[in-house]
């Protein structure tokens, strides 16, 4: 998994509250491997019309927002069921962060095993951000995790919340297989001084 520090990108809006993981993934695309793209499938409903079409009204299908890693919602973003997918999807389609006042709570878990990072605004603040995004497409956002900081427009910063061992993860890239391998040292001292314990 990718370390996640210090991201300085574009951030793309999307002004919608309670976006279900259905919407971020269609069911169609569940039985696909991991080894797929599940960029291709991002939002593949809502952001195409009935020929297949990319709708232009779309946020993320501006040119100015091509290059995004951030995405700014509105509350509840990820609700509804707990597919994985969701997170598969918006890694692959290049994001590495989502700006949102709230997230579904097996999104935020997802999010945070997958190397993306759920940052939790307060309503206000999020409001302001996407009303800026839209009216200045390209805007950039600082995500400074360490500091468990997001820089906006103005310059000023937003601190957020995240449990330690997650923010943890993160900063070295670790997922949970990950972190567990680098602990085997212990485990097997562990275990050495378990089998001493049960000889007679």
């Amino acid at each position: 998994m990718e370390a996640f520090t210090l991201l300085d990108a574009v951030a793309a809006p999307l002004p919608r509250i309670n976006v279900d993981t259905d919407q971020i993934v269609p069911a169609l695309y569940l039985q696909k491997p991991r080894s797929a793209d599940f960029g291709a499938f991002l939002f593949r409903d809502v952001r195409h019309d009935a020929q297949g079409l990319r709708r232009p009204d779309f946020p993320i299908n501006d040119a100015a927002y091509a290059d995004a890693r951030i995405l700014v919602a509105g509350r509840n973003f990820g609700c509804g069921s707990s597919r994985e997918h969701a997170v598969w999807a918006l890694a692959d389609g290049g994001f590495r962060a989502v700006i949102a006042p709230s997230f579904g709570d097996i999104f935020f878990s997802n999010a945070l095993k997958n190397g993306l990072l759920p940052v939790r605004l307060a309503e206000p603040l999020v409001d302001r951000l996407l009303d800026t995004l839209q009216r200045f497409p390209g805007t950039r956002l600082c995500i400074d995790l360490a500091a468990q900081t997001v820089t906006v427009p103005d310059a000023s910063t937003a601190r957020f919340e995240i449990d330690a061992f997650a923010r943890h993860c993160l900063l070295e890239g670790l997922d949970e297989l990950d972190y567990t391998l680098r602990q085997s040292a212990r485990i097997e001292a562990y275990e050495r001084e378990r089998a001493g314990l049960s000889l007679p």
